[in-house]
C-alpha cells in the first residue's frame, strides 16, 4: 500500500493528470477500499479512502490541478466536461494488471469550492461468500436456510446503507441458484452480476419501480424473487401476493432491529394475518471491524464496559449462556489489536457481519395477531432463542473476533442500559448548568 501511495504522490508532485487519476485508482484497489473520496476545501483538496466503512486520509494535492483531475475522471464516466453546476453520475469498467474485472460507480457534487468525486469501487470478479463467512453463527444459520428452504414466502434482511444486506441476500441465492429454478432480481442498481439470474435494473424516471417490476415480473414465471428494498405499501402488498401464490420473496427495508420491521409493515398498511402468513424470517444485521490478527492482544477491561456486557448476559437465554460458558462467574475477557502495519496501525483488518434473526413461529405469530408490543415480541423471540444483535457481538467480543467499541456503535445495549442513559440525562438536564456557590 505505501508504494501505490508514494506512486500517487510522485504524480502529484509531477503534475501528471492521468497518471495521478490511474494511481488514485490502483492505491483503493491495493488498500481493499470500497469508496474513493475526491473533496475540495478552500486551500486544498484531500482525498480519502473508505477501508473497513471507516474513512482513512491519503494524500492531498493543490487546488490547481483539480478542474483537470476532475476532467479525467468525467471523461473515464463518459460525464459531461463542461457541466459542473449540477451532480452527475457515471460508470467506469477498469481491469487491473492482475485481471481483476471492476467497476467504479462515479458520482459528482457541485460544492463552494469545486467539484466533489466520489467513486465507489465494485469487484465484478469478487466471488460470492458462503454465509458462514459473514459470521453467522451456527443456530442463526439453521433458520436462515430454514427459511430460504421453505417452497415459498418473504425473507427480509434490515440494517443502515451499507451493512452488507445485499451481499447476504446474494449468499443464500447462490445456494438457491440451480438449473432446476428461476430466479429473477429487480434492483436498483444491479451490484453483482452472478450467472444464472434474470437480472433487471429499475428506472424510476421512466416509472419502472420496484413495485411496476416485481408485479412485471410474476409473468416471466419465477420460482424465486428478489426485489432491492420494499419502500411503499405498493410493494409489499405485490410481494405478499408473491409469496401467497407460491413463490419465495427476497427483499431488503430499512428499520433499526428484526422485531421493529413487523411495526414498519404494520404501518405500510400489511395486515397482521397476512404478515404472519407470509413472512418466514426477518434478518437484521450490522457490519463491524475485525480486530487485525497480528497486533491482537488481551486488554484490561473498564468497568462501564464490562457492566455493560454483564448487562447483555443476563439478557440472554440459558442455552446461549452454557453455550458461551458464562454460568461458572469466569472473569471476562477481551482483546483490542495494538495497531501494525498489516492493519494500517489501526488496530483492526477486514470486517464482519452481526446477526439478529427473528423466525416467524407460532408464538410469534400469536403474539402479532394479538396486537403484542415490540418488548413483547422480542422477549418471547428471546426465549426461543433468537440472538439480538447485541448478543451476537457479545459472542463476538468474548471470542477475540471484536471489540466492545464496535459492537456499541452500531448495537443497541440492553433495556437496563436505555434506562440508566436516560436517567443520567434527566438527571444531568435538571441540574444547574452553572450552580451558585452556597453562601
Amino acid at each position: 500500500m505505501d508504494d501505490k501511495v508514494a506512486e500517487l504522490q510522485n504524480a502529484i508532485i509531477a503534475s501528471d493528470v492521468p497518471q495521478i487519476a490511474a494511481n488514485v485508482v490502483n492505491a483503493a484497489i491495493d488498500i481493499g477500499s470500497s469508496d474513493i473520496h475526491i473533496e475540495p476545501s478552500e486551500y486544498t483538496i484531500r482525498i480519502r479512502f473508505r477501508v473497513d466503512g471507516i474513512l482513512r486520509p491519503i494524500v492531498e494535492y493543490p487546488p490547481s490541478l483539480h478542474a483537470a483531475i476532475v476532467s479525467r475522471l468525467k471523461i473515464m464516466g463518459n460525464l459531461k466536461i463542461d457541466e459542473s453546476r449540477i451532480p452527475q453520475d457515471g460508470r467506469v469498467q477498469v481491469t487491473t494488471p492482475e485481471g481483476r474485472e471492476l467497476d467504479l460507480r462515479l458520482s459528482t457534487l457541485p460544492t463552494v469550492h469545486g467539484e466533489k468525486i466520489v467513486m465507489r469501487l465494485q469487484d465484478r470478479s469478487r466471488k460470492i461468500p458462503k454465509l458462514e463467512e459473514l459470521g453467522i453463527e451456527p443456530h442463526n444459520l439453521k433458520i436462515l436456510k430454514r427459511a430460504i428452504a421453505a417452497p415459498n414466502g418473504i425473507l427480509l434482511t434490515t440494517g443502515p446503507t451499507g451493512s452488507g444486506k445485499t451481499t447476504t441476500l446474494y449468499s443464500c441465492l447462490d445456494i438457491l441458484n440451480t438449473p432446476e429454478v428461476n430466479i429473477m432480481t429487480i434492483e436498483d442498481p444491479v451490484e453483482i452480476q452472478m450467472d444464472g439470474l434474470n437480472q433487471s435494473q429499475v428506472h424510476p424516471a421512466i416509472d419502472y419501480t420496484f413495485a411496476f417490476g416485481l408485479r412485471t415480473g410474476l409473468r416471466q414465471d419465477p420460482d424465486i424473487m428478489m426485489v432491492g428494498e420494499i419502500r411503499d405499501r405498493e410493494t409489499i402488498e405485490v410481494a405478499i401476493e408473491a409469496a401467497l401464490t407460491g413463490h419465495l420473496v427476497l427483499s431488503t427495508i430499512h428499520t433499526n432491529s428484526a422485531v421493529s420491521t413487523i411495526t414498519r409493515l404494520l404501518d405500510m398498511g400489511a395486515a397482521a394475518f397476512l404478515i404472519t402468513a407470509t413472512v418466514n424470517a426477518i434478518i437484521a444485521q450490522r457490519l463491524v471491524r475485525k480486530i487485525c490478527e497480528k497486533c491482537k492482544t488481551e486488554t484490561k477491561i473498564k468497568p462501564a464496559i464490562e457492566q455493560k456486557l454483564h448487562n447483555a448476559i443476563e439478557t440472554m437465554n440459558a442455552e446461549q449462556r452454557e453455550k458461551l460458558g458464562l454460568n461458572d462467574g469466569k472473569p471476562l475477557k477481551i482483546y483490542h489489536g495494538e495497531g501494525c502495519e498489516e492493519c494500517g496501525h489501526t488496530g483492526y483488518k477486514g470486517r464482519i457481519g452481526l446477526y439478529e434473526i427473528l423466525e416467524m413461529s407460532n408464538a410469534i405469530k400469536d403474539l402479532i395477531l394479538k396486537n403484542g408490543t415490540p418488548l413483547d415480541i422480542e422477549k418471547k423471540a428471546i426465549e426461543e432463542g433468537m440472538k439480538t444483535l447485541e448478543h451476537d457481538g457479545v459472542e463476538k467480543i468474548l471470542a477475540g473476533i471484536t471489540t466492545p467499541e464496535e459492537v456499541y456503535s452500531v448495537a443497541r445495549a440492553t433495556e437496563e442500559e436505555h434506562e440508566d442513559a436516560e436517567t443520567n440525562e434527566l438527571e444531568s438536564i435538571s441540574e444547574p448548568k452553572n450552580p451558585e456557590p452556597k453562601k
